[in-house]
């Protein structure tokens, strides 16, 4: 899988060039540009002149410098919007301006040069850009505190499978896939190496497909359902809202949610440029303060509805609030005839505190991400780095979280470094004192 270029100052001609590479539909493209302002190379954020959004709270922050923090429209930047629209920051006494990125790529490339303080960002990124799996430029990324868990879907074509698989039936897809051409194999996730990647090959590979007769290539989020809807592409695996989107416009359905997958996994971070985390450490915990209480917020069932309308607002996802309501709860009409799944009962839904069993960044899930780098051969890379557990402890902010967990007597999970089995693994356990080992047991699963 080809890796992303190295972190540069992007022309307009340049972006577009790699929006349309990315599989972006040339209006859409055009869109974003358009929306970008005059220099590609960062967002404009003035207020009214874009469609991005950019917001600070009144209060002023210790350096007198606003805290800039990217989100990509999706449900989980929730506790960034709701800490930002109900006042937490400040409460807290930072000012935050609240910027939508275009995709993935931005995000990187703006943490990166220092452009964006910190960003609503995919736990796996800075993993992919430590290992060498997406190339930047720059100052190292850090992980504060994770954002969620759960709540991401892949997304089947019903043009392409409607009718001929069910949900969670891998048997079917493979089936399926092994009679169609190779121009009807067209997947997508979000970045490489991130978790959108890692949940497609982690089905894909559930179905015991060969991963190299299919193709699977980067496509900005909020560009999936387009994608879609204009036959570019037969299924991908993105966040919410965009797969109760495609349901909802009958141009896909649920194949799988990545809770089922594996439960509880870590999705979304709070990642910071180290800069950032240097010199501006009291305002960093302060923003993980404001974080963690909208996280609480928005783990009170009886809020989601208001967080839905919130960020379903034009500024932020521009998704119908009751599409993102519905998922947020846990009902999910699954589309395609297949039927509805309720993971309420279970509480398999997308979690943001869980009693504080969701935010602290652990070590143990950074070594499966680089696990699964060399299972899949993303990147090219075919083993686990020689320096693995340091290049994860050099990332993870971990005794940042543990003095801000401490200071809001938020209790601290002890499960780190401990070994663990998803349900996709069927019996694989990884240890992350043994990463070698899990890995070897991944790869002759796939023989």
């Amino acid at each position: 899988m080809a890796t992303n270029p190295n972190h540069r100052i992007l022309s307009r001609r340049t972006l577009l060039r790699e929006l349309l590479a990315a599989g972006v539909a040339l209006p859409a493209a055009t869109a974003m540009l358009a929306s970008c302002g005059g220099n590609s190379g960062s967002d404009n954020t003035a207020s009214g002149n874009t469609g991005t959004a950019s917001s600070s709270s009144s209060s002023s922050s210790s350096s007198g410098a606003p805290i800039r923090i990217g989100f990509i429209p999706l449900t989980d930047c929730a506790s960034l919007v709701v800490a930002q629209e109900m006042g937490f920051f400040k409460k807290h006494g930072v000012t935050v301006d609240v910027q939508k990125q275009a995709n993935w790529l931005a995000v990187r490339d703006k943490l990166s040069s220092g452009e964006l303080d910190a960003s609503h960002c995919l736990f796996g990124m800075p993993f992919s850009v430590a290992s060498g799996v997406s190339k930047a430029q720059g100052d190292p990324m850090k992980i504060a505190m994770i954002i969620n868990n759960n709540g991401q879907a892949t997304t089947l074509s019903t043009k392409t499978f409607g009718g001929k698989v069910k949900y969670a039936d891998f048997a079917g897809l493979k089936k399926v896939l092994d009679s169609l051409p190779p121009e009807q194999k067209r997947f997508a996730m979000t970045f490489p190496g991130g978790t959108h990647d890692i949940w497609m090959h982690l089905t894909l590979a559930s179905a015991g497909v060969d991963l190299k007769s299919v193709q699977i290539k980067v496509t900005p989020p909020p560009q999936m359902v387009a994608n879609m809807t204009a036959a570019n592409l037969d299924g991908f695996n993105v966040g919410e809202p965009w797969g109760g989107k495609a349901v909802a416009d009958n141009i896909g359905f649920t194949f799988i949610a990545t809770q089922d997958l594996w439960k509880d996994h870590p999705e979304k971070a709070l990642v910071v440029n180290g800069k950032f985390a240097d010199t501006r450490k009291d305002e960093l915990k302060k923003v993980m303060m404001a974080m963690l209480e909208a996280s609480q917020f928005i783990d009170d069932m009886k809020n989601r509805g208001k967080v839905a309308d919130t960020i379903g607002t034009k500024a932020y996802t521009g998704a119908e609030p009751k599409v993102i309501a519905d998922r947020l709860m846990g009902k999910y009409n699954l589309g395609g005839g297949n039927g509805t799944k309720d993971f309420s009962g279970d509480k398999d839904y997308m979690k943001f505190f869980d009693g504080g069993k969701t935010n602290m960044p652990r070590a143990s899930y950074g070594l499966w991400f680089l696990a699964q780098y060399a299972r899949f051969g993303i990147g090219g890379m075919t083993a686990m780095p020689a320096d693995a557990k340091k290049m994860v402890d050099d990332i993870l902010l971990t005794d940042l979280y543990k003095e801000v967990a401490t200071e809001m007597k938020i209790a601290m999970p002890d499960d780190d470094m401990k070994p663990f089995s998803i349900t996709a693994d069927k019996g694989i356990v990884f240890d992350p004192a043994k990463p070698e080992a899990a890995l070897a047991a991944y790869k002759s699963s796939m023989a």
